[in-house]
């Protein structure tokens, strides 16, 4: 084990940290001087992670470089059910092939974060497959009704009068239940996993075990600032994304979450951050922070070095106003009315909807062949010329308007 004084391991375990609960018993943990069992559950509800994942990975990583072992659990089972959490309505489960590739993908991408020697991943079918219905009547007896209405999205869905399926308060029984199964001593999950994290803890009870310690970590924002990150979303940073793409998307988010991201995701000691904030509020640029940071995510998951020549490429393409020759290209048919500008972006993939697109060229985001586009009213007609379009840092297409054959 890494041999550092309790005080030094615990200021390190809380950094970004939301809660410790109850946070004595930690302390009483580390100074064990044992290897503890660090427990996360992901379920495998979409094949790829990202950087909210990312935010908890890089917590059980500070517990691997103190000595500790992992166990990452695939919540296969639990994912068949669905998570409950923050939903308005029942989740539709995923199936038994859908959980096994979407498990299979997250086995070969945390290994990008965590240390294989100190990681076990385990599958939570593996004991809950094996659990009789009597076993399942006896778990579900260790709880009551009035307990799972405590949770607020079970409560406010109560009192709306919609539905909660019976299997959705099965779902925490059985994160809970997993913690005994596994013989945790710590879980971590997301502020939204604190109601099942503390079931864990009161099952362990129940069962003769110690209960676990559970910290809580932040939710990550996704591109957008406002929700949290999500593929469904599509507001996120997939940790497999392309290297430059992975650049690009770090570029495009405010300079107010920049900040977050800072506090979540990166390595840099916290004076270094607090140095990079006093220099932007005495002048500095905040893109040149940004930068920075976009650097060291892509090293982080694509190797030393190439971060640097996504940082180069960027600039290259975007900050000098330089379009690669290698755009991707698309035609489109128009009538002989031609079509209106934000039609054409949606049309093109270059934004997801005509009001994404009006909003875009308002903020004076959009260019074609360089000039910046601000006639929002503007209808666009066939043409034997190809155009470049540039809708803000990230996404740009080579357009052919051709006009649409009569029928």
């Amino acid at each position: 084990m890494k041999k550092v004084s309790v005080e030094k391991a615990l200021a390190e375990l809380s950094r970004g940290v939301e809660e410790i609960l109850p946070g004595e018993d930690l302390v009483n943990l580390l100074k064990e001087d044992r290897p503890l069992r660090i427990k996360a559950g992901f379920d495998p509800t979409a094949p790829d992670l990202h950087l909210g994942h990312v935010v908890l990975l890089n917590k059980l990583r500070q517990f691997q470089e103190l000595g500790h072992e992992v166990l990452f659990l695939i919540g296969d089972f639990t994912g068949m059910i669905g998570d409950p959490t923050g939903k308005s309505a029942t989740r539709p489960p995923l199936t038994r092939d859908q959980v096994a590739a979407n498990a299979r993908t997250y086995e070969e991408q945390i290994y990008k974060i965590l240390d294989p020697s100190r990681t076990t991943v385990m599958f939570n079918s593996s004991w809950m497959g094996e659990m009789s219905a009597a076993d399942l009547v006896a778990l579900a007896a260790k709880h009551t009704v009035a307990r799972m209405l405590e949770r607020d999205d079970f409560s406010k869905r109560y009192r709306e009068g919609k539905a909660i399926a019976i299997h959705e308060f099965l779902y925490p029984l059985i994160q809970g239940y997993d913690s005994v199964a596994m013989r945790a001593d710590v879980e971590l999950g997301g502020t939204d996993q604190k109601f099942n994290l503390l079931v864990g803890r009161e099952l362990q009870k129940g069962y003769g075990q110690n209960p676990q310690v559970i910290m809580t970590l932040p939710i990550l924002e996704g591109l957008d600032g406002v929700q949290k990150m999500s593929k469904s979303l599509n507001n996120y940073i997939g940790i497999t994304d392309p290297a430059d793409e992975m650049f690009g998307k770090v570029m495009s988010i405010s300079d107010d979450l920049m900040w977050r991201y800072y506090d979540l995701l990166s390595f840099r000691a916290l004076a270094d951050i607090e140095a990079l904030r006093r220099e932007i509020v005495e002048g500095a640029n905040p893109r040149d922070a940004k930068m920075a940071l976009a650097e060291e995510i892509v090293d982080r998951f694509h190797g030393a070095g190439v971060g640097a020549e996504s940082l180069r490429a960027f600039v290259d393409r975007f900050a000098r106003g330089k379009l690669p020759d290698d755009l991707p290209e698309y035609e489109i048919a128009v009538g002989e009315e031609g079509m209106p500008v934000a039609n054409v972006l949606k049309e093109a993939g270059l934004v997801t909807s005509t009001s994404e697109a009006l909003r875009l060229i308002r903020q004076r985001a959009v260019r074609f062949d360089g000039d910046r586009e601000e006639n929002e009213r503007r209808v666009i007609f066939a043409s034997a010329e190809s155009v470049a379009v540039q809708v803000g840092k990230r996404k740009a297409a080579r357009l052919w308007l051709v006009e649409k054959k009569s029928s």
